[in-house]
This record gives structure tokens, sequence and C-alpha cells, in this order.
């Protein structure tokens, strides 16, 4: 198998290197920008798979594409969670949200090699992703979302919403009411129905609204606590690779 690295995060490359070592996947290349992946695709053989960054030090990985014809399969990778990471779910093999879990990457990697023995296609529709990462003011998000209590349905506005959380396979929306329900889905298919300036992941268990945060609090490690208004079932640390991305959506 054939893999390159597109990534502008030296560090991130290394490590995400080394995972695929651990797989006994090696890497082709190692590319940091839009203008080396350009030169480099126009050069050589396109690999099987790329593990993509969207957004690189000179513009979007996508800009890449305007220029060659890349017939690889793409697994994206990327800290911006509040793209619409619902479409790459829909229309490409998988994608990995930084930090990037050695078992989210194995994950996607036997579904690249499964698929690959179907001989499915594996082409991404990049103008479509596109279009809805550089146009985000035109997308629709939920106002309301709707929880099953037995034989009832139950709408919850999402400005009643405090936070979104997993716990032992479940996803839960905390409400302001300081109530508690058990929803379908997973904390990903979130991910394109909420307002990323009113929603942020703050870790792997926890989306937060903006408008519920009533204290934030140093904590080891270089990270931060969040204090709720209502919510109290558990800690809400922000993860030290999302303080940076926090602290600018705050402000």
């Amino acid at each position: 198998m054939k893999i390159i690295i597109i990534e502008d995060e030296k560090p991130s490359a290394r490590r995400l290197t080394r995972m695929l070592s651990g797989l006994e996947k090696s890497v082709l290349a190692t590319l940091h920008s839009v203008e080396e992946s350009i030169e480099w695709f126009q050069q050589n053989e396109h690999p099987d798979l790329i593990l993509l960054d969207i957004q690189l030090s000179d513009g979007l990985s996508f800009e890449i594409f305007e220029q060659v014809s890349v017939k690889s399969a793409i697994i994206f990778t990327t800290a911006y969670d509040e793209y619409a990471l619902k479409a790459f779910k829909l229309n490409s093999i998988d994608y990995l949200l930084k930090p990037i879990d050695h078992e989210e990457l194995e994950n996607a990697i036997e579904k690249f090699e499964a698929n690959q023995l179907k001989k499915q296609s594996l082409q991404v529709d990049l103008n479509e992703i596109r279009k809805l990462l550089v146009n985000p003011l035109e997308r629709k998000f939920k106002e309301r979302f709707t929880i099953k209590l037995g034989q009832h349905i139950k709408m919850i506005p999402v400005d009643d919403i405090e936070c979104f959380y997993s716990e032992n396979k479940g996803t839960y929306i905390a409400t302001n009411s300081n109530r508690i329900f058990l929803m379908d889905g997973t904390l990903e298919e979130i991910d394109a129905d909420v307002d990323p300036e009113k929603f942020f992941r703050v870790s792997r268990k926890f989306y937060v609204n903006i408008n519920a945060i009533k204290d934030i609090v140093s904590y080891t490690n270089s990270r931060l606590q969040l204090i709720l208004h209502s919510f109290s079932e558990s800690e809400i640390i922000v993860s030290r690779e999302k303080v940076k991305d926090f602290k600018k959506w705050i402000s």
C-alpha cells in the first residue's frame, strides 16, 4: 500500500508516521503545503491513500485538487471539528479528529483495505465538501433536537442545551434546567447539526454551549476546566490540544 501524508505541522506528521509504522504501513512521502503537494503530484505516481489535513499553512488542501487530478482514496485529518465532518463520513473513507487516536487510525486503514478487496470506488466529492467548508454561513443548523421518552417524542430547543456528552457508549443532552436525556447518534454526527459559533467540542467527550459557561479555571497539564451553570455530572476538561482553538473561539 502506498501512503502519503499531507500535514503542515511537522510534529503531527512525524507522530502519524510512527503510528502507521506500528500498523506495519510505510509512508511514501510527507508533504507540508499546497504548493509542495501540487509539485509532488505532478512529478510522481499517485498513492493508494492520502492522509489529508484540511487546513495547510498556505491554504485549504482542496486547492491541490484544483491543479491536479488525484485518484487516490482520502482519509481526512483535522483539528477543526466545527467543520461539516458528517459530510466526510458520507463521502469519504473516514476522517480522523486530532489528536489522532491509534484505534481510530487502525479502523480507518482497515476500512480502506476492506473496500480495496471489494474493489469499491473510494472517490470523494471534493467540490461538495469544499462548499461546506468554505461557505459555512450557507449551512443550516438545527434549531431543536428530538428525543424519545417512552411513547412520546420531546423537542429540546438548541438554546436550552448546555452540552452534549458521551458516556458508556451513549450520547446525552444536558439542558439548562438540569435535565439529562439519552439521544440517538454520536457526537461526531452532531458536528454538522450545531452552529460552531455557539458550540465547541472541547474534548472527545464533550460539546459545550458558549452561553452555558459559568467559569473557566486553569487545570493541570496546560488544560482548562469548564464550570457550567447547571451541569455537574462530571468534570468538563478542555484537552490540551484544544486549548488554543477554544480560547480563540470564546474571544
